[in-house]
């Protein structure tokens, strides 16, 4: 079936092309001109780990030869000191660490740091840039705040191209994996915690994920955009990545270039991952989306959720296409203790398989069969890892037929994967990091090297008793009418009760009244080509959403209907996920 889905989707915030500046020079005149000419200013760029700096240092180099720089890199610790001081959160695990608590005066050398500050106030003239990750350390009250920001996505594409290292240290040769797991438990978690407390004082966002066009708003602008954002629905930036069990259906329906040799995941709603793109006439500034949550997390989240999560988006809604593909991975989630334990995350990754789409023999590996033998399976498991016989997972692993339109619950502990010729929305917690692999069919990457197995986290993490009568009766197609009106029906679809996120599912062919109760909602066109998102009292502009799109309901927008944008026989459907309000 062929879409419209939109891949580019935005956020207008202004109609004046004005409001942006496009290009280095443009860029840093309004910097520079923020200030009056002659004596003395101090123009801060904090940067978000990733940014290229070089490219700043050479524009600002450029256009402004008699200024003086510094740079926070001229202040940090040596790299030893600094890998010494990430080792304990960073682990010895090859995939696995624990969230850091640092914060970026850790990485710090008090002694050049005041060398920098002295700099800095030692001269009653002249223009001064202090620029990099870490740059308000030698200038807390500069003249010009900047914020550099940046997107996930965009980092992981730098790090798979060598082209940056992690934060205070030159390690760009490393792998991909190895930096993107410092970034996720070390880089991001300092930089986040200085970013939230500067998002409402900077003067102007600078946007430097295309390094080819960087753009600068105001600060102002910035926030009005974030805070249009929440209350409003609105879709974040999908993005699509190929694996070795990677299938087809996403490139049709999304539309997506033909030089990946297949598309495996899409990240259409993850809010720590995807960007937010802010529209100013014909320019589209990038951020990343979860700024919105730190920005304006009451209105996002509600106060509900956000008492529980704080600033972090607890809902992801992805993509898993195995059509023209294989088996994903067989896996298991960790227990809440074993996450709070080893890995210092709060709640865990619970999780469900919505079925968009599935070949005739599609098939979902959930739970253990009767009669399993615990030592046995953990054998067989090892000795495959070893490179002896292949696991043999039908003898161990149910497989449920799966057509379109089913729903299997996944509460932590329950071995599974999605079969080949399935096209999964997955819909799940937010701690997407915390899969533990236990047999990858004895294939290799895409880099031609085997996947990290994690048995040693994922055995204990096992719920032996999760078999097959179990199954059948907790996880496969727990679909529940709870209420029906003119042209539309309601039905609960899980998820398990030990998971925290409820899932309805509407089909209509008329508007459908939604409330989001307090709580933000996460929502997917999952039948019919186009629906129209309204506000029975006008809060916001109509919008349109299309076939397999995500879309984001703030819960401060509170009551809102969906409904066909023409009149048809064949009913629409959307599902639904919320935070229950007793989780």
């Amino acid at each position: 079936m062929k879409s419209n889905y939109d891949k580019y989707p935005f956020v207008p915030v202004t109609s004046d092309r004005a409001d942006c500046t496009v290009g280095w020079r443009d860029i840093l005149h309004r910097i520079a001109g923020a200030v009056p000419a002659g004596g003395k200013a101090i123009l801060c760029i904090e940067c978000y780990p990733g940014v290229f700096e070089h490219d700043l240092l050479h524009a600002i180099r450029h256009s402004y030869p008699s200024a003086r720089i510094v740079r926070s890199a001229d202040y940090f610790k040596p790299f030893s000191e600094v890998d010494d001081l990430v080792a304990r959160d960073l682990t010895d695990d090859p995939v696995f660490g624990r969230l850091s608590g640092l914060v970026l005066s850790d990485f710090v050398d008090a002694r050049l740091l005041r060398q920098s500050a002295d700099l800095l106030a030692g001269s009653n003239v002249g223009l001064f840039f202090v620029i990099g990750t870490g740059a308000l350390l030698a200038a807390p009250n500069p003249d010009v705040l900047v914020y550099a920001d940046l997107a996930r996505w965009e980092i992981q594409k730098r790090q798979r191209g060598f082209e940056i290292s992690n934060l205070g240290v030159e390690n760009r040769g490393d792998s991909a994996a190895a930096k993107y797991k410092r970034a996720f438990f070390v880089d991001w978690r300092v930089a986040d915690r200085l970013k939230k407390r500067l998002l409402p004082r900077i003067d102007f966002l600078l946007d430097t994920n295309d390094r080819r066009e960087p753009k600068l708003i105001s600060g102002d602008l910035f926030r009005r955009g974030l805070s249009m954002t929440t209350k409003r629905p609105f879709r974040v930036v999908p993005f699509f990545d190929p694996g070795p069990w990677g299938g087809q259906w996403m490139r049709e329906v999304c539309d997506l270039p033909g030089d990946a040799p297949n598309y495996a995941w899409c990240f259409d709603c993850v809010p720590e991952e995807n960007s937010l793109l802010l529209g100013f006439g014909p320019h589209r500034v990038e951020v990343p989306s979860i700024d919105a949550a730190f920005a304006h997390p009451r209105e996002l989240l509600g106060d509900a959720v956000h008492a529980r999560f704080g600033t972090e988006f607890p809902i992801r809604f992805d993509f898993l296409d195995t059509m023209g593909g294989g088996n994903l991975s067989l896996q298991v989630h960790p227990l809440t203790e074993y996450i709070q334990e080893h890995f210092g995350m709060h709640y865990t990754q619970d999780e469900s398989y919505y079925l968009l789409d599935a070949g005739p023999d599609a098939c979902v590996f959930l739970g253990l069969k009767d009669g399993v033998n615990p030592e046995a399976m953990a054998e067989a498991l090892q000795a495959a890892q070893e490179g002896g016989p292949p696991f043999p997972a039908g003898q161990y692993v149910n497989q449920w037929p799966a057509k379109k339109h089913d729903h299997f619950l996944i509460p932590a502990g329950t071995v599974h994967c999605s079969g080949r010729d399935s096209m999964v929305l997955e819909i799940s917690a937010t701690p997407y990091i915390f899969t533990f692999k236990l047999w990858d069919w004895g294939r290799l990457g895409l880099d031609g090297r085997p996947r990290p197995i994690h048995l040693q986290h994922g055995l204990p993490n096992i719920q032996w008793d999760r078999t097959t009568p179990w199954v059948e009766r907790e996880l496969v197609n727990r679909v529940e009418l709870l209420s029906s009106g003119s042209g539309w029906r309601e039905e609960r679809t899980g998820l398990h009760r030990r998971e925290f996120i409820e899932t309805r599912r509407h089909w209509f062919t008329g508007p459908v009244p939604h409330i989001t109760q307090g709580g933000v909602n996460v929502l997917n066109l999952v039948e019919g080509s186009e629906a129209i998102v309204e506000s029975p009292a006008g809060a916001f502009e109509p919008f349109v959403v299309h076939y397999a799109e995500t879309f984001i309901v703030p819960a401060c927008v509170g009551a809102y209907d969906v409904r066909p944008t023409t009149s048809l026989s064949r009913p629409l459907a959307t599902v639904k996920a919320f935070v229950r309000a007793n989780a």
